[in-house]
């Protein structure tokens, strides 16, 4: 959570965030116009980008260097794309193809997945164990636990009653968050054994559509924000054990006889009682608009990250102790020349919502621009450039990031 990417209509930016001050641009490439996805591995030179000039067509870059090492089309258009640094994830609307990332080639082919409108899957980060979840039904809210690097179904879990709408790992990939397209509970599993670990409450006076869910660096919190101007932050905690010497007050007294009395009550019902609420909240001041958040250590303290579809970075600082609104500090403009904004309290308009159908349906005149030799369909074969070995070091491809951008000492 400390570098960011961002697509546009003429290419794609990429960012590091190593203070509040100043946003840096690491990069920023015009070769390909109408980027909708760009994924960045880590802070690597690696990079993969798909465009609506070519929605079925993967490019991998190594961006430092300009040079493309390959690509790769598929059947039909990509919705998202994951990777760590020991597989790649393609998400297709009714199949998954999981490469291996040092040298591209197909692993597996999951086909007849249930459809996946929105290209909805987690990939664990810790390439240890690549983890990786997605929709197993569309009518319930049902995930399939994939092991990515035995190739096998580890487990289902039956997370929620409706259709998924977000999914994340923890850093470690020994927790799955979930949210169904109500968006109104939030549920925590463990993994890969997939039991039910915590169960937040986001609301319950309207159905909201979660757009992010994301873990902290050290999963003690959770942040979830969706199209309302609400973001929640959850404390992954119980409750007896952050606060085991409470003085004796009335509130005290009638809580614990509410928790005893959940022991005599419907698993449904006392379920329904023990879920914890906003443990921090932010108010944004727009609504609408689809926003990703991060939750990451910015110059020793943890701050809150949310990024708008309007091109905008909103920076809040976040009590750990205490939590409560959370207080906006910095906000950078990322579609500008990537300098800092003023913080001030200005109107912002948000754009009219443009469904990922319609923007897909959109004609591109404009030719890839990629000569490059790329791989051909069937299982992989290398026809184009290998990753440079000198991007790995020793074990399942763990690239040398603190070589490539040294970290910041503060």
């Amino acid at each position: 959570c400390r570098s960011l990417a961002i697509g546009t209509t003429t290419g794609y930016r990429l960012f590091s965030l190593s203070s509040v001050e100043q946003l840096d641009q690491v990069h920023e490439s015009n070769e390909i116009p109408d980027v909708y996805i760009v994924e960045r591995l880590f802070s690597s030179s690696l990079v993969v980008v798909v465009s609506h000039a070519k929605p079925q067509q993967m490019n991998v870059y190594h961006f430092k260097k300009g040079t493309e090492i390959c690509n790769y089309s598929y059947s039909s258009n990509i919705l998202s794309i994951r990777l760590n640094r020991q597989r790649l994830v393609v998400c297709l609307e009714e199949s998954i193809y999981i490469h291996n990332i040092k040298d591209m080639k197909l692993l597996k082919t999951i086909l007849d997945t249930p459809p996946n409108t929105i290209g909805l899957c987690a990939l664990s980060i810790n390439h240890a164990n690549s983890y990786l979840a997605y929709p197993g039904s569309a009518t319930s809210g049902e995930i399939t636990l994939y092991d990515g690097n035995t190739l096998k179904t580890a487990c289902t879990i039956p997370a929620h009653d409706g259709p998924l709408a977000a999914l994340t790992f923890n850093s470690t990939g020994s927790k799955l968050a979930s949210a169904s397209e109500k968006g109104t509970v939030i549920r925590v599993f463990s993994i890969p054994g997939g039991q039910k670990l915590y169960e937040f409450r986001r609301g319950m006076k309207r159905y909201v559509n979660i757009s992010s869910l994301v873990f902290s660096m050290d999963s003690q919190f959770l942040c979830a924000s969706s199209n309302t101007e609400t973001v929640h932050i959850f404390k992954l905690e119980h409750l007896t054990d952050s606060r085991p010497e409470e003085p004796p007050t009335w509130s005290g007294y009638m809580g614990k006889m509410f928790q005893a009395a959940t022991n005599y009550l419907p698993a449904q019902v006392s379920g329904m009682m023990n879920q914890d609420r906003a443990f921090a909240t932010v108010r944004l001041n727009i609504s609408g608009q689809r926003n990703i958040c991060a939750l990451s250590t910015i110059q020793k303290l943890p701050r809150l990250l949310v990024t708008t579809s309007d091109g905008h970075l909103y920076i809040y600082n976040l009590d750990p102790q205490d939590g409560g609104e959370c207080v906006l500090i910095k906000k950078h403009s990322l579609l500008g020349s990537g300098k800092m904004e003023e913080n001030k309290e200005n109107d912002l308009q948000p754009p009219l919502p443009q469904s990922y159908a319609a923007t897909v349906a959109r004609q591109s005149t404009v030719p890839s621009t990629s000569t490059m030799p790329g791989y051909s369909e069937d299982g992989g074969a290398l026809r184009g450039e290998v990753i440079p070995e000198h991007e790995f070091a020793t074990g399942p491809v763990c690239l040398d990031d603190e070589n490539e951008f040294p970290p910041v000492s503060i």
